[in-house]
């Protein structure tokens, strides 16, 4: 049996916040890493191939996506299907064509229908409607799992479905216009803080429930699935507890010192009310999550100010 520190590994997505935790882990455990020299549009099919080919990974990681929080999904929704169907179908082609033995398939929580009972469980896929504030999404990482379950059934490959919880945590994104709620509100209410306002507006109601994942336990994950978990049934990750987005926004004020007001604009849309994973599954098998949110919020501002909050 080959060694599996010997195994050459390919992270799609490895500058981004979830590939880059993947790749820090691995690195972290001695694990081989491979990618391109220079940049690859992997919405490319050719270039794709080609990389396949000059790589060779034993193993896949595919965390490459467009992502964004709620203005990005509406306003963008074209390109957020095209660019993640383009990406996903062509890794997961090119991982079969070059016989990858095992690939790992991030999709997202997304994916489960609006109105989902609770805690959601992964039967739930396909159930009911959509949230329609980033259907466009999540129907393209529908696609992605069920092409990982196509390829398995027709061509005896090994490709997983990994459907994490709301990620933060270094290599966040804290554009204004595209960013999810943590590092939106990280960036909204530091620059609260750094102007000396009173008060600092947040989107919707500050109503709606939601479970958030440091995305340094989600690489733990990663490597755990793909070291024991072999199934094409997707399988959730999460962290097993959920807050309120408006409790969520003062946690972040005490975390960077705000002592104003929080307003709450509701004519801004809140997305689903709640969205709590079940994740019963991983757990069974001996995985737990051993970032506690506050903890998580606290490395993930200090990465902010260490990388964001100087460059403007």
């Amino acid at each position: 049996m080959q060694d599996p520190l010997q195994q050459r590994i390919y992270v799609a997505g490895h500058t981004g916040m979830v590939g880059s935790a993947i790749s820090r882990r691995l690195k972290r455990d001695g694990y081989l890493l491979v990618g391109p020299k220079s940049r690859v549009d992997l919405r490319d099919q050719r270039r794709t191939m080609d990389m396949f080919s000059e790589l060779k990974p034993d193993l896949v990681f595919l965390a490459a996506a467009k992502v964004g929080g709620i203005y990005a999904n509406l306003t963008y929704p074209a390109d957020f299907i095209y660019d993640n169907l383009m990406i996903q179908t062509n890794v997961i082609h090119a991982s079969c064509q070059h016989s990858v033995k095992k690939l790992l398939f991030l999709g997202s929580s997304c994916i489960y229908p609006a109105k989902s009972p609770q805690p959601i469980k992964e039967e739930y896929l396909l159930s009911g409607y959509l949230e329609k504030t980033n259907e466009a999404y999540a129907l393209s990482k529908i696609a992605g799992i069920f092409m990982c379950q196509s390829y398995n059934r027709q061509y005896g490959t090994n490709f997983i479905s990994l459907m994490p919880a709301n990620l933060y945590g270094p290599g966040d994104t804290f554009d204004p216009s595209n960013s999810h709620v943590i590092p939106a509100l990280i960036r909204k209410i530091h620059t609260g803080k750094e102007s000396g306002a009173e008060s600092v507006e947040i989107w919707g109601t500050g109503n709606p429930r939601r479970e958030f994942l440091y995305v340094d336990d989600l690489a733990d994950a990663c490597l755990f699935l793909m070291e024991n978990y072999d199934s094409s049934e997707i399988i959730n990750v999460g962290a097993g507890k959920e807050v309120t987005i408006r409790d969520l926004a003062h946690l972040i004020g005490e975390v960077i010192g705000y002592r104003g007001e929080f307003t709450f604009n509701d004519d801004m849309p809140d997305g689903v009310p709640q969205k709590l994973l079940n994740t019963s599954k991983i757990a069974k098998m001996g995985w737990q999550p051993s970032t506690a949110l506050r903890e998580g919020l606290e490395k993930t501002y200090q990465w902010f100010l260490d990388n964001v909050a100087g460059s403007g």
